[in-house]
């Protein structure tokens, strides 16, 4: 069994930034990948980000490449995800998720899910 707690949300303004933490406890993925991923209001939930377990490779859905960063600390066995230039559009509840791999992440295979996080953006 994996717990995932998230961390950071809140209020920003447009063109702010916020920085979500991720930590994972009980059964660790050492070597296993961590993402991100968010829900709207009356929308799926949907991809964010995700990094492998080594932290070599990364993943981002087009509509935040440019703007967030994901990370990890396998020491803390947590993850982040540095948020900048938000925009309205990236108002929802943010899911912190864990799976064996990066491929079964994407695929939403065998996911661990934290509780959520909410965002929101302000115009």
């Amino acid at each position: 069994q994996v717990q995932l707690v998230e961390s950071g949300g809140g209020l920003v303004q447009a063109g702010g930034s916020l920085r979500l933490s991720c930590a994972a406890s009980g059964r660790t993925f050492g070597s296993g990948a961590m993402g991100w991923f968010r829900q709207a209001p009356g929308k799926e939930r949907e991809f964010v980000a995700a990094i492998a377990g080594s932290g070599g490779s990364t993943s981002y859905a087009d509509s935040v490449k440019g703007r967030f960063t994901i990370s990890r600390d396998n020491d803390k066995n947590t993850v982040y995800l540095q948020m900048n230039i938000l925009k309205p559009e990236d108002t929802a509840v943010y899911y912190c998720a864990a799976s064996s791999s990066l491929l079964y992440l994407l695929t939403r295979r065998q996911v661990y899910w934290g509780q959520g996080t909410q965002v929101t953006v302000s115009s």
